[in-house]
């Protein structure tokens, strides 16, 4: 099931209970500082289907996990971990969740694809290859 925002597809993202009540607090405290992406966040976090668990669901993108992703507009398959603000740290393929890329890519399900605006207003699409384990810290 998709819905359409902004005269775009998305694909319907699951969010684990937990990460969503904490990914909450963070757009809403992040209104003032990043109104942009707190909003993109809020409006994926509107419209996800909340889980207890994800033992039993398709993978999706969760926060501590590692992710492959296909940019599709430029063909490049990545690898990030996406986390926190307070642990984002690109070098090391940690980003944050209050970017762009990060706000789209959280709970997307492997094989699916959403497209996102970069910061720059350039519209890109990517697609969710595979989500690995959780960093171990």
């Amino acid at each position: 099931m998709t819905t359409r925002s902004a005269g775009r597809l998305k694909p319907r993202i699951t969010i684990l209970a937990a990460d969503h009540e904490r990914l909450s607090t963070l757009a809403r405290a992040a209104t003032n500082t990043h109104p942009d992406v707190s909003a993109i966040l809020t409006e994926e976090l509107d419209r996800a289907r909340v889980v207890a668990d994800a033992k039993r669901s398709h993978p999706f993108v969760r926060m501590g996990h590692e992710v492959e992703y296909r940019d599709d507009t430029a063909g490049a398959v990545r690898k990030v971990t996406l986390v926190y603000p307070e642990d984002a740290d690109i070098g090391q393929g940690k980003i944050s969740v209050l970017t762009p890329i990060g706000a789209a890519l959280i709970g997307v399900g492997v094989g699916e694809s959403i497209s996102w605006e970069t910061r720059n207003g350039e519209l890109k699409r990517l697609t969710v290859l595979q989500v690995g384990d959780a960093e171990v810290a």
